[in-house]
């Protein structure tokens, strides 16, 4: 998924759901972050102190996305969460919607409302659980398995000039992809062909456009892969994200309960967002669209506030001028480090118990 869900239809959802605007904002920024939050550098005070970043992303076309240990402790936690099915290792790593992880995940992060940074926590938790609905059949991990033919992809109901435009997306996203000559000589590891390994960069982004209905056929497959019906499967998660967030509302002091609407009151507004058939501005237009017409919030018009992809940084940043390390308690980006550590824990210590015989996450094929 991309910022049109991650931030601006998990903001909808989450004030559908009955929390106030603040709540929302804080959430759905923190779902969006899990993306954009690339830093490793951790910050260190003239007392002594220390804080630890917490990397939840890697550019799509950084090298380190190559990384063994990268690509467990990042991409399979925050955007690839194993669905635990099949049996070998490379199964149990595929991503499937609205995994028996997946749910456990969220009962547990659900479990620390009452911390400082429950909200942030709570923002990764539906960046996550969303993506298992897009990211469905493919891993975290640089995968034979997430191989597809080329050629292969059909799509369904689908604007002429939009497939065009998609599919000018899916051409400079190979050209700039690394390619089958791309070694790595650090590892022996490192040696497997790349293209189209990794996650679904062999899909590009057609998993991540709310209004696509398209099919494929992975390179490893007899058959083509059923439909993949995309307007359908975001509508079910933003109904589980609406779920969740009710449970947030019911727990905490954070609500403004006249914004509530039941799922089903709204289900038509949402799936005719969902197929707009747009670039991601486009997209975001829609939501920002449906929710200044009052039909969507309980409380009636309003403006969904604008991501500001850079705050959460500065606050970083401006950190490394303070002496005292006391200073970063009450910081978003400081609460958002601490949820993710306790976030990344959690889904490698609920793999193993889900898992008797094997973890997927602390243990990484070879070759898979």
């Amino acid at each position: 998924m991309q910022l049109d869900m991650h931030y601006y239809g998990t903001y909808v959802m989450a004030r559908a759901a009955g929390l106030n605007r603040k709540t929302s904002e804080i959430i759905a920024t923190a779902s969006q972050f899990v993306d954009d939050n690339a830093e490793k550098e951790s910050v260190n005070f003239r007392d002594g102190g220390e804080m630890n970043a917490e990397a939840t992303a890697h550019h799509t076309l950084q090298i380190k996305n190559l990384d063994r240990e990268d690509q467990r402790q990042i991409w399979v936690p925050f955007h690839f969460l194993p669905g635990n099915e099949g049996e070998s290792f490379t199964e149990k790593l595929i991503c499937q919607k609205n995994s028996l992880i997946a749910r456990d995940m969220v009962r547990f992060n659900l479990s620390h409302l009452r911390e400082s940074y429950a909200l942030p926590l709570i923002g990764i938790t539906a960046h996550v659980y969303a993506d298992t609905f897009s990211h469905y059949g493919f891993s975290g991990i640089s995968s034979r398995k997430n191989k597809i033919i080329n050629d292969s992809f059909k799509f369904e109901e689908i604007d002429p000039d939009m497939e065009g435009y998609i599919r000018k997306k899916e051409a400079l996203f190979k050209e700039n992809y690394p390619n089958e000559n791309i070694m790595v000589n650090i590892k022996s590891w490192f040696a497997e062909k790349m293209s189209g390994a990794l996650g679904h960069a062999a899909a590009v982004t057609f998993p991540d456009r709310p209004f696509l209905q398209w099919s494929f056929k992975y390179e490893w497959a007899k058959q083509r892969c059923p439909l993949r019906d995309n307007p359908k499967v975001y509508l079910d998660a933003c109904e589980k994200l609406h779920d969740m967030f009710r449970k947030v509302a019911e727990k905490q002091d954070l609500v403004e309960e006249n914004s509530f609407k039941n799922f089903n009151s709204i289900r038509d507004i949402v799936s005719n967002v969902l197929r707009t058939q747009a670039d991601q501005e486009g997209r975001i237009k829609a939501w920002k669209d449906v929710v200044l017409k009052g039909d969507i919030i309980g409380t009636g018009a309003e403006k969904i506030p604008p991501y500001k992809k850079n705050d959460w940084p500065n606050q970083r940043d401006n950190l490394k001028r303070e002496k005292d390390s006391s200073v970063t308690t009450f910081l978003n980006i400081y609460q958002f480090y601490q949820a993710a550590a306790i976030h990344r824990v959690n889904v490698d210590r609920k793999s193993t118990r889900l898992n008797s015989r094997h973890s997927p996450l602390s243990r990484m094929p070879s070759s898979a």
